[in-house]
């Protein structure tokens, strides 16, 4: 009789202390030399920014990470069905239009508060964007495959979705803290204070998106996609707070599923014949 192969199960609540540290680790170990070593670092790897392969080696730490415990855990099998999270696409229409346009509109009522709104588009001519928004789809939603990838599922097993955010939304700011010393990096101009909330907030919202969308890698990486977007104009900090307005009008609306954890995405690899859930 045929048998279906099975991908070894490893992957527990536990997992995510490798998990911070491996991300923490390289991606603060990587932005230190950058930081204390600029002319060095310049004269080997080039000037600070997405062409540098230190700094972008920095920001894939969290999907180094995830992939590697996860391959380290569930085997190449196991591998194969986390990466099919990234077919996922199917959610609500009113969070797809919250994706879409949402974001956006979020990031414009930002710029209005501040008097920025009418500032020239900052990519002239108008097609040199898209330049810009082919490197954001490969450098901050990579990201996605650690964050929301292995760290929120396996959060979401002990605890509700209100507070998983909240906890991974601390560890995604507090990870981003160093980049607010780095010269030429875009939080180098930010105050960390009202930043900080802003990824709390935006957390909170994601977290709701991706548990509609069951999951969805491809949700959160459109998500962090969104939220990085190079046409956007300059709202900080005034985005944080509209962010963190929408979060807690969105906890209300999903009061059950947010504290309460109805409907929360906790495999870390698509569900299969695998002989029951991951523990």
């Amino acid at each position: 009789m045929a048998t279906t192969e099975r991908p070894r199960q490893d992957m527990n609540f536990r997992t995510l202390i490798p998990f911070f540290a491996i991300t923490f680790a390289l991606g603060w170990g990587i932005l230190a030399l950058l930081i204390f070593f600029p002319i060095q670092t310049e004269a080997i790897f080039g000037p600070m920014g997405y062409t540098n392969p230190l700094f972008i080696l920095a920001v894939y730490s969290p999907a180094i990470a995830g992939v590697f415990l996860v391959w380290r855990g569930c085997g190449a099998i196991g591998l194969k069905r986390f990466f099919r999270r990234l077919t996922l696409w199917r959610m609500p229409l009113c969070w797809w239009a919250l994706l879409v346009i949402g974001i956006p509109a979020a990031f414009y009522l930002g710029a209005a508060i501040k008097g920025t709104v009418n500032d020239p588009f900052p990519f002239s001519p108008w097609y040199a964007v898209l330049p810009a928004l082919a490197t954001g789809l490969v450098i901050g939603p990579i990201e996605e495959l650690g964050w929301r990838g292995l760290a929120l599922p396996l959060l979401q097993r002990r605890y509700a979705p209100l507070w998983s955010s909240l906890i991974l939304g601390g560890i995604w700011g507090l990870w981003h803290l160093p980049a607010f010393f780095l010269s030429g990096s875009p939080q180098s101009a930010w105050s960390f204070g009202p930043y900080f909330v802003g990824v709390l907030a935006i957390t909170v919202i994601m977290t709701a998106m991706f548990n509609a969308a069951q999951g969805s890698l491809l949700i959160a990486a459109l998500y962090h996609f969104q939220m990085n977007g190079p046409a956007w104009p300059d709202a900080q900090p005034w985005d944080s707070l509209v962010f963190a307005v929408a979060a807690v009008i969105i906890v209300l609306l999903n009061r059950r599923t947010m504290l309460g954890g109805d409907g929360a995405a906790t495999d870390v690899i698509m569900p299969g014949d695998r002989g029951g859930p991951e523990k």
